[in-house]
């Protein structure tokens, strides 16, 4: 839309509250959240519902995932004209317009009152690690490949401090403002797994997760596994409270992807 657009229609009556289950690609896009002059996977979804809609649609995510970073599960809620709302013929459409970068993976009429992110419970992260000499070509866009050789119990037990209920300032990059919000999160369960054939996955839930938290974590993690840190640190530098405390490189974004979302 530019100045010399007329207006949008105003949304007609009445409308039903619907949810979304939708996976990305997120290499191309600069984040979910829409922001003016950028690709980002909510203004382009946003922009394609309007289209098949045929009214403006306001949309709700359940976690605003940064550039480069993927989603399986991630969920949006808006509100639709309930004469125009027909979820196979929606979602068939989306997937006409977005496919392959973005997918509908399902579409339904949610209770009122539905939110995408205040309904939810918890959130699942997942990050991937190639942990082997020679990189692979299939995976290089989901996955960080770090060629050292990895101590996979060291780094399950830097995990152990992360359960509970903390102040992840260490980990997080602390929005600006004079007003800076609660960095205090409650994790749930945290992980790693071998995959098979030199692929590790980490895996975390929690209540809700801090900017940049888990890219923060997968970071240190992966210099414990190294060598270079000791997994008992990680309980001194959350209490720490200072981002400097953590000292390590982001995981780069391409190896996390927001799994599910709980409600």
């Amino acid at each position: 839309m530019t100045l010399f657009d007329p207006e949008p229609p105003p949304v007609p009556t009445p409308t039903v509250r619907v949810r979304m289950t939708v996976a990305y690609d997120g290499r191309g896009y600069h984040g979910f959240a829409a922001q003016a002059g950028v690709k980002t996977v909510g203004g382009t979804l946003t922009t394609s519902l309007e289209r098949v809609l045929r009214h403006p649609v306001a949309i709700t995510c359940a976690g605003r995932t940064d550039a480069g970073v993927h989603a399986w599960g991630q969920v949006v809620s808006f509100d639709a004209a309930a004469d125009r709302f027909d979820p196979d013929a929606v979602q068939r459409s989306l997937n006409t317009l977005l496919a392959p970068a973005v997918v509908v993976r399902d579409v339904e009429e949610a209770p009122e009152g539905f939110d995408a992110r205040r309904s939810a419970r918890s959130r699942v992260y997942r990050y991937m690690v190639v942990n082997r000499p020679v990189p692979d070509p299939f995976l290089a866009a989901t996955a960080w490949w770090v060629a050292d050789p990895l101590d996979r119990r060291a780094m399950a037990l830097g995990c152990d401090p992360l359960i509970g209920e903390h102040d992840f300032t260490s980990f997080c990059r602390i929005p600006k403002g004079e007003q800076v919000p609660s960095m205090v999160r409650r994790v749930i369960d945290a992980g790693w797994c071998d995959v098979g054939e030199g692929v590790l996955r980490f895996e975390i839930e929690a209540s809700a997760f801090c900017h940049q938290m888990v890219r923060s974590l997968v970071g240190m993690l992966v210099e414990v596994g190294s060598g270079r840190r000791r997994a008992g640190e990680l309980a001194g530098v959350l209490r720490a409270r200072r981002r400097a405390a953590a000292g390590a490189p982001l995981a780069p974004p391409h190896g996390l992807c927001l799994w599910e979302v709980r409600y």
